[in-house]
């Protein structure tokens, strides 16, 4: 057995502030970052098509030598997880682990909220699966929960338009929107993981005394305990340092989107699913 990266799988470039909070908590290990960008957005997507394309990349990383990988995309931490779990590690291989980060996020609310009514900011595909009123259910019965889909934030951001004008627009419609919904919300859950470049607008259009997370640090410590409490897949888990980064679309693109994210020149490699 030989020990190899960890895996980061996201549909398009929004994992990448996932690994950016991953790699400051863990520098030591290797990654490898793995984006489906050609067939990018999974948010609008069935569970079926969703499912089968994260279960491609998954097996696409175990072959690139992966033991864990971590599904660094909402949409397939909602809509597939739970499949590839149950359905395709014991045929694929038992020792291998594959995590999400809806969970990691829905832990950290029970600290995080006093009034006990929170509020989620995500894609239509995560909403619809209600994978963030389930989680919290199960750890906090008491916390109501409340999901705003805002459709038109992540083009804004991969089009590179977040810090223009015309995105103030669609970010106070859709934080009013929510608000409207519940009103006694006093934490917002960004619930994907796009939305991170959009925080400097979304802060200046939240209320005072409403917080905002971003799930990356939370992530990045659930996975820094798991392997402190695993301590077979930490061994499993090569500890070079090296980060490499591979997509199903056009390397230039993939770079020049990248910059956006990650504020280091990146070598990026294509690769095909399905």
């Amino acid at each position: 057995m030989h020990p190899g990266p960890i895996g980061i799988f996201d549909s398009g470039y929004g994992g990448l502030t996932i690994l950016q909070q991953i790699r400051r908590a863990m520098p030591q290990y290797d990654y490898i970052y793995l984006g489906d960008n050609a067939r990018t957005p999974y948010g609008t997507r069935s569970f079926e098509v969703v499912y089968e394309f994260t279960r491609q990349a998954v097996e696409r990383l175990f072959g690139m030598g992966c033991h864990l990988v971590v599904l660094a995309c909402n949409t397939a931490s909602a809509k597939a997880l739970r499949s590839v779990q149950q359905n395709d590690l014991e045929r694929l291989d038992p020792h291998r682990r594959v995590l999400g980060i809806i969970r990691p996020t829905v832990e950290s609310m029970g600290g995080l909220t006093r009034s006990r009514h929170v509020g989620i900011l995500a894609t239509e595909g995560t909403i619809l699966s209600a994978s963030y009123p389930l989680e919290v259910k199960k750890l906090f019965p008491d916390i109501v929960v409340t999901g705003q889909a805002c459709p038109l934030w992540v083009p804004l951001v991969e089009n590179n338009e977040a810090a223009s004008p015309g995105a103030d627009y669609f970010v106070k419609k859709y934080i009013d929107a929510l608000l409207e919904q519940d009103p006694l919300i006093d934490t917002v859950i960004l619930g994907c993981t796009h939305y991170p470049l959009l925080l400097e607008k979304i802060r200046s259009y939240m209320p005072a005394g409403i917080q905002v997370v971003c799930q990356g640090e939370y992530v990045a410590a659930s996975l820094k305990d798991y392997l402190r409490r695993q301590p077979e897949m930490d061994e499993r888990c090569s500890q070079g340092g090296q980060c490499s980064f591979y997509t199903t679309e056009s390397v230039e693109k993939f770079i020049s989107s990248a910059s956006l994210f990650l504020q280091e020149p990146i070598e990026v490699k294509h690769t095909t699913l399905g």
